[in-house]
């Protein structure tokens, strides 16, 4: 039984069919169970909260993934995935913290100081939610100071940094090194990522990575965890 639930989440996930409401991307499967209502079946079933992440949401998007990458799949298709993986995480997120199932890690994502665009940054926080990651949406504008003072009281293992224009992608380096002086620089992984950014940038900026989206951010995030190991 679990099993079963497990595949139609996993399905449900690929089709972007967050309620019952929704169509899918392939096929019109309105009026069955979404992706929130198959959550709380599962729940209500006693799945193990492991196998309901790994086998059914997390595996759904890493499909969903590779469809984007060949081109199967555009934005808005892989939004409607992400934005019912992302609700599905926030039905969980009591029971999670209810029974100590660890995270893969706290990962705190900010737009910098002076830009406000945040498309991109909520889709990467989305994703990573539904990837096992814990993450902190510290917004979009935000100042150095503030995303060092973050780090220094909350220690998140990772620090996610989003630059749409040229103009704003220097405060990435300010804060950088802002996290020097404070002597918390080599405590947290900087990731950064954005339309000006680049994998010279953040070698340039001393920036841990440069992600081009969301599903290459987990794939640096999972090989700094098989590093650790």
């Amino acid at each position: 039984m679990s099993e079963d639930i497990i595949a139609r989440l996993k399905e449900n996930v690929i089709q972007g069919r967050k309620t019952s409401e929704d169509e899918g991307v392939d096929a019109d499967m309105t009026g069955q169970p979404g992706v929130l209502e198959l959550t709380r079946a599962a729940l209500e079933q006693g799945v193990p909260l492991k196998d309901l992440i790994t086998n059914g949401l997390t595996a759904g998007m890493q499909v969903v993934g590779e469809r984007f990458s060949r081109k199967e799949y555009f934005i808005p298709d892989m939004l409607a995935s992400a934005e019912a993986v992302g609700a599905a995480m926030d039905i969980l997120k009591p029971h999670l913290e209810a029974s100590r199932v660890e995270t893969k890690g706290k990962f705190a994502i900010a737009t910098v100081k002076g830009d406000i665009h945040d498309i991109g940054k909520n889709i990467v926080a989305i994703l990573l939610k539904g990837a096992g990651y814990e993450v902190e949406d510290l917004g979009i504008d935000v100042p150095a100071e503030k995303i060092v003072e973050y780090v220094t009281q909350e220690s998140p293992d990772y620090l996610g940094l989003s630059a749409l224009l040229t103009t704003t992608m220097v405060a990435m380096g300010e804060v950088i090194e802002e996290l020097k002086q404070n002597g918390v620089r080599d405590e947290v992984k900087v990731l950064i990522g954005g339309a000006a950014v680049s994998a010279e940038f953040a070698e340039e900026i001393g920036a841990d990575a440069f992600c081009l989206d969301g599903f290459e951010a987990i794939r640096v995030l999972d090989s700094f965890e098989t590093s650790k190991a």
